[in-house]
């Protein structure tokens, strides 16, 4: 009972990998505010129906939990959502924020309102939440909040560009949080999740390599990613604070941040062309390939 006394908000816990979570903290003695809005894998529409099932479910195997279907996205609607654990239970020890939408475009053709409804959930939903905890956090000196990246802007992927710069913004708002409430014992970390979802229920399967990157990926049960959650909220990962993990299948993996790697050095500076004749030749060995996260992660889940 890792979590017994803590109360937690998973948000997107409707389904999937959020419901999984919520079902494992649950189990392991966190009282649950579910929160989702019950909208499509689009963001639109609205439906109590996901979140009621993940309350059934926690509630037959004994666990409490309440239901909250503000939106992720809005400042004022964000502060409802830390307000329920509050109100509810009397505290707030964990937030998962887990809430997100999908609006693939290809960059070129990528519109003003896909970018930013994407952009309003993960990223902005991310902070909101986070900001909204952080005054109870602070007051109580504890707190641990995980986060959901991806590999879509950990390493790239095709078509997601709203997407994959709103999970890369998830891992700098974390460390950030990490390094801003380190003094209060908040701990702040990020799980970039593999599994067969609603997330990744678009991912195309037109092509033979496509076919097989998605069976791959569909025999990863979103499951898998609830007990690296359940450790990162509780106190036997006290020391654990500006980490990136992937569970994937029955492997974990620790992702490395953005470090120099290479350096050059010109006494009277640098012009373009000594750039070019000088510079050019000593980096390039060590430029990042234009991967996608399939192309590092190539091999069968076992």
């Amino acid at each position: 009972m890792l979590l017994e006394g803590k109360v937690a908000v998973v948000t997107g816990s409707g389904g999937g990998i959020g419901r999984e979570i919520a079902l494992a903290m649950a189990a392991a003695g966190a009282k649950i505010v579910i929160n989702d809005v019950g909208a499509s894998l689009g963001g639109e529409g609205f439906s109590a129906s996901p979140a009621e099932q993940t309350k059934a479910l926690i509630e037959q195997r004994g666990g409490q939990a309440v239901i909250n279907t503000d939106s992720v996205a809005e400042w004022e609607s964000a502060k409802r959502i830390v307000q329920c654990a509050v109100d509810s239970f009397g505290r707030i020890d964990i937030v998962v924020n887990n809430a997100g939408i999908l609006r693939d475009q290809i960059f070129h053709r990528m519109t003003p309102e896909e970018w930013l409804s994407v952009i309003a959930v993960h990223l902005n939903g991310s902070f909101f939440v986070s900001r909204a905890a952080a005054e109870f956090y602070r007051k109580q000196e504890s707190g641990s909040f995980v986060h959901m990246t991806s590999t879509s802007g950990l390493i790239g992927n095709f078509g997601q560009a709203n997407y994959s710069a709103a999970k890369l913004g998830i891992a700098a708002l974390s460390k950030s949080i990490a390094l801003d409430m380190k003094r209060y014992n908040v701990r702040s970390n990020c799980i970039a999740p593999f599994a067969w979802s609603r997330m990744t229920s678009s991912i195309p399967a037109e092509t033979p390599e496509q076919k097989a990157r998605v069976e791959r990926i569909a025999r990863m049960g979103p499951e898998k990613n609830a007990p690296l959650a359940v450790f990162l909220a509780s106190d036997a990962a006290k020391e654990v604070s500006g980490q990136i993990f992937a569970p994937r299948m029955h492997e974990l993996f620790l992702f490395n941040q953005s470090r120099p790697i290479k350096s050059v050095h010109s006494e009277n500076g640098w012009t373009p062309e000594k750039i070019a004749e000088i510079a050019l030749p000593a980096f390039r060995s060590g430029f990042t390939p234009l991967d996608r996260s399939g192309d590092v992660f190539s091999w069968d889940p076992v």
